[in-house]
């Protein structure tokens, strides 16, 4: 599989990932830590299930606060952890997705065979 060049994400020089088969592996590598990964899932765990509560609940505030919940854990971890811009910013919809996807392969057991599959260490 082709790496993107990395350099155009978010440098000056041209190039965009314009494939999600090319975002997936950008993705992992931008979540190289696990202390990032685990952040991650705890925040989309805790978004959804404050999603959950307030639709059953028709607590409309806590479908507000899902999502806010969701990204801060996320852009703490990319700005404390990883020293990395979140996708977010570039490739909102591939960035959500791939949120999810991560979360659901890590629950699953099946995230570290993921990232090996990408060449990232799982550590």
């Amino acid at each position: 599989m082709r790496k993107p060049d990395l350099r155009g994400v978010w440098g000056t020089m041209a190039g965009r990932i314009e494939t999600y088969s090319e975002f997936w592996p950008f993705y992992l590598q931008e979540h190289s830590r696990a202390l990032t990964r685990l952040i991650h899932v705890a925040g989309t765990g805790s978004g959804l299930l404050l999603l959950a509560i307030g639709v059953v609940t028709a607590t409309w505030w806590l479908i507000l606060a899902a999502v806010v919940c969701g990204y801060a854990f996320a852009w703490v971890s990319h700005l404390l952890v990883e020293n990395n811009k979140p996708a977010t910013f570039r490739y909102p919809f591939w960035s959500l997705y791939s949120d999810f996807r991560m979360f659901f392969l890590f629950l699953s057991g099946k995230l570290d065979r993921e990232l090996k599959a990408h060449g990232i260490a799982s550590s």
